[in-house]
């Protein structure tokens, strides 16, 4: 866990302009505008007041998709360490809900494989370099695990000690990663595997203690969720499309689908193509205390097949399965440690071949990740703060992208999504800045107002000084 905790700290500190920047400044905008406005939970806003997201002008900036769970926790670690920035705490949180995770990791592969199968389960989850990088990332999804991974080891508690606090607290965990990501509620297929193994469907639904209590858990885990999505539904303007996630492009199940999961993601980043025997092993040993591991991977294929096209789109939707493919994995290492059908020096090299392969075709496939390729795009944000007031809106084209947006610390535009006059007049843009200083809109913008600051990199423009007019 200390050598985990220390891998994630690679370019802890560099600008939040790397891989996935566009929906990490997204995540770290609401904690910007936590600390400068004031914690509000119930509304919580991020700079883009545009129509891009939601289809309706957001003047507001609210954005109603979490809980904003991991905010709280990153605005509590800047107050106690008020010398970090917004980027290292919020990485910082994403890294201490990993090695928590690890550790429940281990718990979870000592109950179903070994002690041995344990720590292999929580190494693997450490040291996947696909994994080290998104779980150093300032999104709520690394936290969203945690909060799941735990919920499901005291579930296993209970199952094993039939207490009902360990139950119900179980479903305070599971809640609250459900109030971050609603697509973990994929992980009642491995606890309903677990329920009906320990009982049976006879007793599950003919003793009523049973169902009082099963029907007390569903309500801790879902009621918060209900609540939450019956009170952001008061604010559509905050609410971005989502509908495209499931099957938006009908992808599901199509050649496309099988070798962007498996092929593209599963095998060649994830598992880094040297950890797939692993993995396979892991899946058709016939010794394990229980099929729990399988049922877990279960839940995760219907999570990617059903949250289809964001899941060919983006890696880090994957993020989720992680921990079950990392008991998979250490289910497998366990198997080729142990077992005594193989040469244990030729099974004790091949282990150690596959992991420092794994390791380092891994990092070779993410190392990409952690680079800033647009420094231009910080170097104008600091400008446009150098230059302009707090309260300015700014329009900061970029393809929609709201990265470059989040480096002026100004609420406004990541791309134009009406005619100026209208962003001018009607919805108050105060100055354009450009890092594309030849296309259309940039032409347009310096042919009608003034330019006070301009560079080889970016131009920033002044939209209340109209050229050869007056000041407005």
């Amino acid at each position: 866990m200390v050598l985990g905790f220390v891998v994630r700290l690679y370019k802890i500190n560099t600008p939040l302009a790397d891989w996935h920047s566009w929906r990490q400044v997204d995540t770290a905008s609401v904690t910007k505008i936590f600390l400068s406005k004031g914690i509000d939970v119930l509304h919580p806003r991020y700079y883009d007041i545009s129509s891009i997201q939601t289809g309706f002008f957001n003047p507001n900036g609210y954005r109603m998709v979490e809980f904003p769970v991991f905010n709280l926790l990153h605005v509590a670690l800047i107050k106690i360490l008020p010398r970090l920035s917004v980027e290292i705490a919020g990485r910082l949180v994403s890294i201490f809900s990993s090695l928590i995770t690890a550790f429940f990791l281990f718990l979870i592969g000592k109950r179903f494989i070994s002690n041995l199968g344990g720590v292999l389960s929580a190494f693997f989850y450490l040291f996947l370099p696909y994994n080290i990088y998104f779980t150093r990332v300032i999104l709520p999804e690394p936290l969203a695990t945690t909060f799941s991974v735990v919920g499901i080891w005291f579930f296993i508690l209970w199952i094993d000690k039939n207490k009902d606090w360990y139950l119900y607290f179980s479903g305070i965990w599971l809640a609250l990663s459900l109030l971050i990501k609603p697509y973990f509620a994929l992980f009642l297929v491995p606890l309903l595997y677990l329920t009906i193994k320990k009982y049976g469907l006879k007793k599950i639904f003919g003793d009523g203690k049973l169902v009082i209590r099963a029907v007390v858990f569903l309500d801790i885990v879902l009621l918060p969720l209900l609540l939450w999505r019956i009170w952001i539904n008061g604010y559509s303007t905050g609410i971005p499309f989502f509908e495209w996630a499931f099957n938006g492009d009908h992808i599901r199940f199509r050649p496309a689908f099988w070798r962007w999961i498996f092929t593209e993601r599963l095998v060649k980043l994830i598992l880094a193509s040297w950890g797939l025997p692993l993995f396979f092993l892991g899946l058709v040993r016939k010794d394990l205390k229980s099929n729990f591991i399988l049922f877990y991977l279960l839940g995760m294929f219907l999570y990617v097949s059903i949250v289809a096209t964001a899941n060919v789109r983006h890696d880090y939707y994957q993020i989720f399965a992680v921990p079950a493919i990392a008991l998979a994995v250490g289910a497998g290492g366990d198997f080729l440690l142990k077992n005594k059908l193989f040469n244990y020096v030729i099974a004790y090299f091949g282990f150690g071949f596959m992991v420092v392969m794994l390791l380092g075709t891994g990092i070779y496939q993410v190392k990409e990740f952690y680079k800033i390729n647009h420094p231009e795009l910080i170097r104008a944000g600091k400008a446009i703060r150098r230059l302009t007031p707090p309260d300015a809106r700014v329009i900061a084209p970029y393809n929609g992208d709201t990265a470059f947006l989040y480096q002026t610390e100004r609420f406004g535009w990541p791309a134009v999504d009406t005619s100026f006059d209208k962003l001018i007049k009607e919805r108050g843009a105060d100055y354009y800045v450009s890092v594309n200083k030849g296309d259309a809109d940039t032409k347009y913008i310096i042919s009608k107002y003034k330019v006070i600051e301009e560079t080889t990199e970016y131009l920033i423009a002044d939209l209340h000084q109209p050229l050869g007019g007056l000041k407005k």
